[in-house]
């Protein structure tokens, strides 16, 4: 029986955790290098201490919160911005998407096609706003439910998409 030897049970496991930690470092330290272009010190810039506090939560390396904020410094990081995404998903849930991208027509797209696969649309800026407000909506259809938490998988997934919020209880 090639292939099912301990070894390589683990060694599988590990390349999923592994990667799945590296997604979680590289959007902390996208969020902490947005958060460091209003001032590189924590005590007066308080978005930063957030995203420096959120970082250590997840027990991201000293050395990768400095070099975030050290980017932050450099032209290039210029590129860098935070778009937001009001969509309608399955079993009309409002959906808004945050994300932080150097490139925002790629970005959207990619939101766009994603929503579209799994029977979601984009909506106007604001205009869900109100569904908000309302109210957070209950759904029993399990149907649905799992075609939300699919689109909700898939997006997680996204090395962009740094939170998605929505109105569902």
């Amino acid at each position: 029986m090639s292939g099912h030897s301990k070894w390589s049970q683990i060694k599988h496991k590990k390349a999923i955790t592994d990667k799945k930690k590296g997604q979680v470092f590289s959007r902390l330290s996208r969020f902490i290098t947005i958060a460091a272009k209003g001032g590189p010190d924590p005590s007066k810039n308080q978005a930063l201490a957030q995203a420096i506090e959120r970082a250590r939560a997840e027990n991201v390396p000293k050395d990768n919160i400095e070099r975030a904020i050290k980017k932050a410094q450099e032209k290039s990081t210029e590129l860098l911005e935070e778009i937001h995404v009001d969509a309608l998903g399955p079993g009309g849930v409002a959906i808004k998407i945050k994300a932080i991208t150097d490139n925002r027509n790629r970005t959207i797209a990619e939101l766009r096609k994603i929503l579209t696969d799994h029977e979601s649309k984009m909506v106007n800026a604001g205009s869900i706003d109100w569904m908000f407000s309302a109210g957070q909506i209950e759904l029993a259809d399990p149907s649905t439910l799992e075609r939300l938490e699919k689109l909700f998988n898939v997006l997680d997934e996204h090395d962009d998409v740094e939170d998605v919020n929505d109105n569902l209880k």
